[in-house]
């Protein structure tokens, strides 16, 4: 009995009353974290941990600095990315993004409050930023039905008391993502509403140190799942039974025992259906002698997204010149757009000094060139010459930026996509790729 205790207890007594990245060594704690098997493997690793409250409190001070420079009153947020931003708390996210029960509000003075699932007032209380917590944010219809409008005219009252104790008579409030009936109440409560989805992508933009140690320890997990995902494919495709979402559930099994949370997507195709590209996983048995392409698009360890790209060729056989040279392509067209990356360079410059893909794979090349990532894809986008839209992008990058680079080379009508996509750090001269996981090296022409 006793020994079983210590097998399955989830505190460890090596590391005191703290664990590395600051938070409780508590075997009860409220907040999504890493698992024993990250931490051990990141040590292994030799990485540094972040330490979470100066991440939360380098989040809280950003917003509340974006706030204050625009001149609003506060900043009123339902998107779940948003809210895991401000406050670092969870809350069956995948539901609340389409269930929007959840809402926060960041005064101009820094004040935070968060309206929360009435039964769960508990899930932020880790946080000293979080200020109060309240219910009652709930406007859509499987909800309050055919009372929208009473909910809504209740929680935009608490808006506005809120707003007169801690903002004055300013009236300029922005808001990222909100019902219809919520924001027709708050304009009749006299606000006039700005775009909240401007602020907090701006203020996700700039990572702080912890967020970059975060991030790294997100990639390590990451890429080590991938690992086990290829390990997997590499042993049991072309065993006739072997689906892609066998591969894919790997991923999946992988990133949870680490701590991470959630995929976006489910973009693994193999063979004929990684042409055109965006189809996602099915049942489809996977053969030996095709490529398998995949994007993780992973919310992993500290609810840090890594959205990294891989083409694999699996067989007894060589891939064919063509898959080859698809290969070579790509890869040149990710680390020449690699190059460019340094504080100061700006998006409409990135999009016309772009290497430029071959006509055989223009039509079916990537959405965009490159995207900001952090919690999740991210502002800015960086797209190709033939889709920039004058005036949506005058940024320039700055240091603490992080960006995917991608690049997707297949051609119409063809049976073969090559997926590639490295995640990039802005530093102060220049850029530090994330990314390690090595490229195939059969469709590289390497062996």
């Amino acid at each position: 009995m006793n020994q079983h205790h210590r097998d399955t207890r989830k505190i460890d007594p090596t590391r005191g009353s703290t664990l590395g990245d600051g938070t409780p060594n508590d075997a009860n704690r409220i907040e999504i974290g890493p698992t024993q098997l990250a931490f051990k493997e990141w040590d292994a690793a030799g990485l540094t941990l972040p330490n979470l409250d100066t991440m939360r409190q380098y989040r809280h001070a950003r917003l509340t600095q974006h706030i204050q420079d625009r001149g609003y009153a506060g900043l009123l947020m339902f998107d779940p990315l948003n809210i895991r931003y401000a406050t670092d708390s969870t809350n069956m996210q995948l539901w609340n993004t389409h269930n929007p029960f959840r809402a926060v509000l960041l005064c101009a003075d820094g004040y935070m409050v968060i309206w929360d699932y009435k039964n769960a007032p508990f899930l932020s209380s880790f946080n000293p930023l979080v200020k109060e917590v309240r219910g009652g944010a709930s406007m859509f219809y499987f909800a309050s039905g055919d009372k929208i409008d009473v909910s809504a005219d209740e929680f935009s009252n608490e808006v506005r008391q809120l707003l007169q104790e801690h903002s004055g008579t300013n009236t300029r409030l922005a808001v990222d993502k909100i019902m219809l009936h919520g924001a027709k109440a708050l304009e009749a409560q006299g606000y006039e509403i700005m775009d909240g989805e401007e602020v907090t992508e701006k203020a996700r933009a700039i990572k702080g140190p912890d967020e970059i140690r975060a991030m790294r320890c997100a990639n390590h997990a990451c890429e080590t799942s991938v690992r086990a995902m290829e390990d997997f494919a590499r042993a049991n495709v072309g065993d006739g039974k072997t689906s892609e979402d066998d591969i894919w559930a790997i991923l999946h099994s992988e990133n949870i025992k680490r701590g991470g949370e959630w995929i976006e997507t489910r973009l693994l195709a193999s063979g004929p259906r990684t042409n055109p590209w965006f189809q996602e996983c099915g049942p489809r048995i996977t053969q030996a002698n095709e490529i398998i392409s995949f994007d993780t698009d992973l919310i992993g360890s500290y609810g840090i997204c890594i959205d990294i790209s891989r083409s694999w060729w699996i067989g007894d056989e060589k891939p064919r010149p063509d898959m080859i040279y698809a290969m070579q392509h790509a890869h040149e067209h990710i680390m020449t757009n690699m190059e460019m990356l340094r504080p100061g360079v700006t998006i409409p410059e990135l999009t016309a000094n772009t290497h430029v893909l071959d006509d055989q794979f223009q039509a079916q090349k990537y959405g965009c060139l490159m995207h900001g990532v952090g919690l999740c894809d991210e502002w800015p986008l960086v797209a190709y010459p033939d889709k920039a839209v004058p005036g949506a992008f005058d940024h320039p990058l700055e240091a603490g930026m992080v960006l995917c680079v991608e690049a997707a080379v297949g051609a119409v009508g063809g049976d073969f996509t090559i997926k590639l996509e490295d995640q990039v750090l802005i530093t102060e001269d220049g850029y530090e790729n994330l990314t390690t996981y090595p490229f195939d090296a059969d469709l590289m022409g390497q062996t």
